[in-house]
């Protein structure tokens, strides 16, 4: 009997407030970008790779899982930032027995982000009461990859995109590659990891290495919720990033690299996101 292929279908956390981190220039509300979920599913099983970060998202992803009619077994971790895996927490409350997956590198990046110290620094600080809590210890796996229901799910090793050790995941069942935060699909990009030597350079390479999978689908870590999984996203990620990467140089001040980006991309979601790489990374007026 031959083995059903893989389907997939995506999740979008909406955007949210962050707390006592100041306007953007033009006075609106500094966000947080969408986050995507994607559960990726056979005839009886499902796998989710990554969750959303507070406990209102997680808890409306929880409830449209238990609408899908599949047993969720495994729950796959792209990358240490903590707006990707928060919501495991509340996943592992809700569905027994899912086992969490991540490569070595993304669990050890895990360790510091849910750190008591950084989540009252940061976390907790812009989502106040609103972050999960609880203990969780990923399965370590390789290149080698997981099963479900007989097709393989590899990881994929991206080193640093918009953070250090992230990956992606390619199901070749689904014709499916999910990017974590190496592809952005209509979302400012987060660059305040990326102004070091080769930040950008090596986000490049990562973005390569996902186009040359050749996948009919590509889901990026933060998304417009209309926008369609097209691989033309990696492309279009790529010229976000060889223009900052060329004004980051140009730019004296984060307000004249802020304004350049916007006139470049005026359209995607959440300048909050390219407000926090201009002050970081430049000096203000």
């Amino acid at each position: 009997m031959s083995v059903m292929p893989l389907s997939y279908k995506v999740w979008v956390a909406p955007q949210v407030p962050q707390s006592g981190r100041g306007p953007l220039p033009d006075g609106s509300t500094r966000m947080w970008s969408p986050i995507s979920s994607t559960l990726i599913y056979g005839e009886q099983d499902a796998v989710l790779v990554d969750t959303p970060m507070t406990i209102s998202q997680t808890d409306q992803l929880i409830v449209w899982l238990k609408g899908q009619s599949r047993r969720l077994t495994q729950l796959y971790i792209t990358h240490g930032h903590g707006d990707h895996w928060f919501g495991a927490y509340r996943i592992l409350e809700a569905f027994e027995d899912v086992e969490v997956l991540a490569t070595a590198g993304t669990a050890a990046h895990m360790v510091p982000q849910s750190s008591p110290e950084f989540r009252a620094s940061f976390w907790d600080a812009v989502f106040p009461g609103q972050i999960p809590v609880g203990s969780l210890a990923p399965t370590i796996v390789g290149a080698e990859g997981f099963h479900l229901e007989g097709h393989e799910l590899l990881p994929v090793e991206l080193g640093h995109t918009d953070t250090d050790a992230t990956t992606g995941l390619h199901v070749p069942a689904a014709d499916l590659t999910i990017s974590g935060d190496a592809v952005y699909n209509g979302v400012h990009l987060y660059l305040a990891e990326s102004g070091g030597i080769g930040g950008i350079d090596s986000w490049l390479a990562a973005l390569d290495a996902i186009e040359d999978l050749g996948s009919m689908h590509v889901v990026a870590g933060h998304k417009d919720p209309k926008s369609s999984d097209d691989p033309a996203h990696i492309a279009f990620t790529r010229e976000y990033l060889r223009d900052a990467r060329r004004l980051l140089v140009e730019s004296t001040a984060s307000r004249e690299f802020y304004e350049g980006m916007l006139a470049l991309h005026p359209n995607r979601i959440n300048p909050g996101a390219l407000w926090g790489a201009a002050i970081t990374l430049l000096p203000q007026e």
